[in-house]
């Protein structure tokens, strides 16, 4: 009898142990409030005096299918490898002001998992926000500025979305 009781004892000590362990300990590292940022590139965007120029010899010379835009790169992503994710590169005419109000030649668009959040984070850290939140099927995007003067765009992909609206454009990848 005093072995049943000591034994079912330990038993029921080490479960509590574990289930505090389990609570205390791994659930808040899994279970974590901090905001998930940048999770990839999604895009690059450059000046250049005549897009169309490097659009063709990009093509020609490395491969890229490329369209009026530029070109989008597929690939799947490491999270999920049966989900595709998109990354887009698009020579822009020198003269854009779309890159405004930085003067740099290029601007950087990362992908995120929560622009939202992200945006509360950012206004309340001091980074300057270019714009208002701009939403579409595919996505939503905001602009900010880094440190430098780069302008940087934000995107919250939907990428089911971006493929559909290629598809209907009948636009390539580059995979």
């Amino acid at each position: 009898m005093k072995k049943t009781l000591l034994f079912t004892l330990a038993l029921a000590v080490s479960f509590t142990l574990g289930f505090a362990f389990n609570n205390y300990v791994v659930k808040p590292a899994l279970h974590s409030t901090e905001l998930k940022k940048v999770t990839g590139i999604g895009g690059i965007f450059f000046k250049c005096k005549d897009p169309k120029k490097v659009r063709e010899w990009y093509a020609a010379n490395l491969g890229i299918n490329t369209n009026p835009y530029g070109s989008v790169f597929e690939w799947y992503q490491g999270s999920d490898n049966t989900q595709k994710g998109f990354s887009q590169w698009s020579p822009f005419k020198e003269t854009t002001t779309y890159f405004k109000p930085s003067e740099k030649d290029f601007m950087i668009n990362y992908r995120v998992a929560d622009l939202v959040g992200l945006v509360g984070q950012l206004k309340k850290d001091g980074v300057t926000i270019c714009d208002s939140l701009e939403v579409e099927s595919y996505g939503k995007f905001i602009h900010i500025m880094d440190i430098e003067g780069n302008k940087i765009e934000l995107w919250e992909p939907n990428d089911v979305e971006y493929e559909k609206m290629g598809v209907q454009m009948g636009l390539k990848t580059t995979k």
